[in-house]
């Protein structure tokens, strides 16, 4: 299809209007995610808005772009912003959101048996759904302090790379269906209780079934589970209704999906995947953002020409500089083609979809300048 069928994302009416107050950045892995969502932020910093970016990529290559040291759980100011705007920039520490989770919604004493307890250690650290989970409570922290001191207008969250990007969407649910679930309900009891639960499923002697657990697990693993999940149980319900609450915030108007991909299969089905989910789920979707773009001039040399110029030189034995530009050269323009046909896909699965086209840059962002630029060719497909 051609292009100028293809909606424009306006970037800059997104960043500017005091109606948008919080950007999903979601995609695929290794398409620019995280770049994506710092330029995002700093552009609209620096068209004099309040910003925080928080970012739970793995990769934390966020602090370096910014000029940051490190980043943590704590938003810390980016210096050198131009304009009237301000950024933070934090990186989502998993566990210590979850203690700070358990430190306040608890009393001390409480807390300080769940803290210690090293059930809760492992499933504050690696369970499968925490990040996610804990990625929901910092944003509706976040949104909650913005509402409470003005502290920011906008809160733009970079995601976890691959499908998991949308799991925060899941993670409460399932977060909650395994501290729900009868098996840990029987646990809750103690190794006692344990016995009894499971006795009463096999039909064996509690008795019997205590000793084999006690033997296999071992006593005390089985006191410390128990201790977490009735320690646990005062606090969890909070979990739920707060997770609630920042799903409801993530469908509201003031909320704007912005899915990010690269035009290569893979990430261009991912990109299908997302926005396909997100309509499900009626999430405020603003658009894609198409990054590492090959573009060429319409007026050039076509591939073919390029090729052929390429052959006469190399049988003349002259300029081989020039010889291999005009390989490089053919080899853009059917790179270019090539991404135009996958962008195609999208566009044919989703054509009520706007887009914004970034071009591949010769070198990585490492910079606030770098990531100026990316909001300049951001904002500048939107006025092609």
């Amino acid at each position: 299809m051609s292009p100028r069928s293809i909606v424009p994302l306006d970037i800059d009416e997104l960043l500017r209007s005091p109606a948008t107050r919080i950007i999903v950045c979601c995609g695929s892995g290794g398409v620019g995610k995280t770049t994506t969502a710092a330029a995002l932020a700093l552009r609209a910093a620096e068209q004099g808005r309040s910003v925080v970016v928080l970012t739970i990529d793995p990769a934390r290559r966020l602090a370096q772009s910014m000029g940051l040291s490190k980043l943590d759980n704590t938003p810390r100011a980016i210096p050198d912003i131009q304009g009237s705007g301000s950024l933070d920039a934090m990186m989502l520490d998993m566990k210590r959101t979850f203690d700070e989770l358990v430190e306040a919604h608890s009393e001390p004493e409480r807390a300080e048996q769940v803290l210690n307890n090293p059930f809760y250690q492992a499933l504050s650290s690696s369970f499968a759904g925490t990040q996610e989970y804990m990625a929901m409570e910092k944003l509706g922290q976040l949104r909650k302090q913005a509402d409470a001191d003005g502290s920011w207008d906008l809160i733009v969250v970079d995601t976890p790379p691959s499908r998991s990007a949308l799991d925060f969407l899941d993670a409460p649910a399932r977060l909650g269906s395994f501290l729900d679930g009868r098996f840990i309900k029987f646990l809750g009891g103690g190794a006692r209780g344990a016995g009894r639960g499971i006795s009463k499923i096999f039909g064996v002697g509690m008795g019997l079934v205590s000793g084999v657990m006690n033997k296999v697990l071992g006593t005390q693993l089985l006191s410390d589970l128990s201790a977490f999940i009735q320690a646990l149980e005062s606090i969890f319900g909070g979990f739920r209704q707060r997770a609630e609450e920042t799903y409801r915030i993530l469908q509201e108007s003031g909320t704007s999906f912005v899915v990010v991909a690269a035009p290569e299969p893979d990430a261009i089905r991912e990109a299908t995947y997302f926005v396909d989910r997100l309509t499900n789920e009626q999430m405020p979707l603003a658009g894609l953002i198409l990054n590492r773009v090959t573009t060429v001039g319409d007026d050039s040399l076509s591939a073919e020409q390029a090729l052929v110029g390429a052959q006469r030189l190399d049988a003349a034995k002259s300029h081989p500089e020039t010889a291999a530009l005009l390989r490089l050269h053919a080899a853009n323009i059917r790179s270019a083609e090539r991404q135009r046909r996958i962008a195609d896909r999208f566009h044919a699965a989703a054509p009520q979809v706007a887009q914004a086209v970034v071009p591949a840059l010769a070198d990585d962002v490492h910079d606030l300048a770098g990531l100026r630029l990316i909001g300049d060719l951001m904002a500048a497909s939107s006025a092609r």
